[in-house]
């Protein structure tokens, strides 16, 4: 029997018999056409990870709007029927394989890479950092106009609405992206967040609208389908940024979406296994289970087996997700499975595999 038997055995997700504990993490890809449609690219992309083992997928983000939640140029959509359609073949290809595969929605807010229109935000707060020049970006973001209230009406309803056409066309579940630095988020971040309505100012009020986003997508999708929620404290353009008041912000943050039914809370740290706040604390993993009791799925330099073992029986978290490394290693499941080993890690790949030449891509 393998030294990491535990991240094998079968897990129960809701209404989702996992046959193992390990995730494909989420990937920002720019794989998609200019109209946001999912092509055959994306149907190889995803295959290779259903027939490399991984037991749950969960896709790069999806924008839910075509009016101003798209953050990348050649970013996928699931804003209208033809985008939501265009998912099905990757949505079957993945289950021909016997793995599940959930949508990640997720509107960019302020942190938009391209001119096409203004952004979006809480508040007028220009983001930190720099654009990514891995996709498409350069330069400053842009100062984002502060959302007004039917804005954030709008915003709501059409991730409920994606969720729908998400659930329509095949797909095992959703996944709200509040987490790394979009809009959802932004709302959380309090340097980001500069309002004095109901969304802003206390942390149970910047939290407000991921519950709501739940809420409503829950009114439309019913009781029985898979919506998780993604959460991170760093953020694609402030890579260290901590809650300012530790685990008593984590305890509200947990406690305020569990009151929302989500399946799941998918935490992601730059190391998962890192205490998250103080020396010798738990970790943002531990804090989303002992203060949700939800599935907590957990992503942050797992690609080494030993790290990933070690979450998991430690309790932190029921399943692991695995990003980077899948890069290289589409195949990770059956690798560590059969004790082969694993291709290290190169930025290179970290790139969007999409502005590659197909025969440079690993397959």
């Amino acid at each position: 029997m393998s030294k990491y038997s535990n991240l094998f055995s079968t897990f129960q997700l809701e209404s989702l018999k996992l046959p193992n504990r390990v995730v494909l993490s989420p990937m920002t890809r720019t794989s998609a056409e200019p109209s946001g449609l999912a092509n055959e690219r994306m149907v190889r992309y995803y295959t290779r990870f259903a027939k490399g083992g991984f037991g749950l997928i969960i896709t790069e983000g999806i924008y839910p709007d075509t009016v101003n939640s798209q953050s990348y140029e050649n970013q996928p959509g699931i804003a209208n029927d033809a985008q939501a359609e265009s998912w099905r073949p990757v949505v079957q290809a993945v289950q021909r394989e016997g793995r599940k595969i959930v949508a990640q929605l997720m509107h960019a807010g302020a942190l938009v890479q391209h001119d096409r229109f203004k952004p979006i935000a809480p508040s007028a707060v220009q983001p930190v950092g720099k654009m990514l020049e891995d996709h498409g970006g350069s330069g400053e973001f842009a100062v984002p106009k502060e959302m007004t209230q039917e804005e954030i009406r709008k915003a709501i309803d059409s991730f409920a609405q994606a969720a729908l056409r998400a659930k329509q066309i095949g797909f095992d579940g959703v996944e709200v992206h509040a987490a790394n630095g979009y809009l959802l988020d932004q709302f959380i971040t309090d340097y980001t967040n500069h309002r004095t309505d109901e969304y802003g100012g206390s942390t149970e009020r910047r939290i407000r609208i991921v519950v709501e986003v739940l809420e409503a997508i829950r009114a439309v999708v019913g009781p029985d389908y898979m919506v998780g929620v993604r959460i991170s404290q760093g953020k694609v353009n402030d890579f260290h940024h901590k809650w300012a008041n530790g685990e008593t912000d984590a305890k509200i943050i947990f406690e305020q979406l569990v009151a929302a039914s989500p399946s799941y809370i998918h935490t992601t740290e730059y190391k998962a296994f890192v205490p998250a706040f103080v020396e010798d604390g738990p970790t943002l993993a531990k804090l989303a289970k002992r203060y949700s009791g939800l599935p907590v799925i957990a992503n942050g330099k797992l690609g080494e087996p030993e790290a990933a073992k070690l979450l998991i029986e430690s309790g932190d978290a029921d399943l692991i997700a695995i990003g980077t490394s899948a890069l290289v290693n589409p195949d990770w499941v059956n690798k560590v499975q059969e004790g082969k080993k694993l291709i290290p890690f190169d930025h290179y790949f970290l790139h969007p595999i999409a502005t590659l030449k197909e025969e440079e891509v690993i397959v």
